[in-house]
């Protein structure tokens, strides 16, 4: 077992398996170091978990628990882009995240720090990066949440 998966396993979190796309695009791809990942939803073995509006059907809470599937579903794909291999993660160079949610609804900077902690927490040095957090009124599938990201890798 790796440090990332180390810690991950330290934090009670267990990678899932990598979702297929919801359509003709690739879930990720490689050029020269950098590994650009498609926008990941809060889906569970293909299963959207996390479905509604945050600041109507959803808290707070409920956001970050979708956000943090969403950077769980990160982490598989780059798990594949690594060959298996996490410890390979040089660093986290960016994530941007869309918020589902209500007009009024203005934290989605901390619905997406939920995701940008728990990869500080398990890169370590290598987690800290650049982020987008924006609040949009629809998401495909109604999912609460979507995050896609940019990582450099060895």
């Amino acid at each position: 077992m790796g440090i990332v998966d180390q810690r991950l396993a330290d934090l009670g979190f267990e990678l899932p398996p990598a979702n297929p796309p919801q359509g003709n695009y690739l879930p990720f791809v490689r050029t020269g170091n950098l590994v650009f990942v498609a926008g990941q939803g809060p889906r569970r073995a293909g299963e959207l978990i996390h479905r509604g509006i945050v600041g109507a059907d959803l808290d707070l809470e409920e956001g970050q628990k979708a956000a943090r599937l969403c950077v769980l579903n990160v982490l598989a794909q780059l798990r594949l882009a690594c060959n298996g291999d996490l410890d390979r993660i040089v660093r986290m160079v960016r994530l941007a995240g869309l918020v589902r949610c209500t007009a009024d609804f203005g934290d989605q900077a901390k619905v997406l720090n939920a995701a940008s902690d728990l990869i500080c927490d398990v890169l370590g040095a290598a987690g800290p990066h650049a982020r987008i957090a924006s609040g949009t009124h629809a998401l495909p599938s109604g999912m609460a949440v979507e995050i896609e990201a940019i990582a450099e890798i060895a």
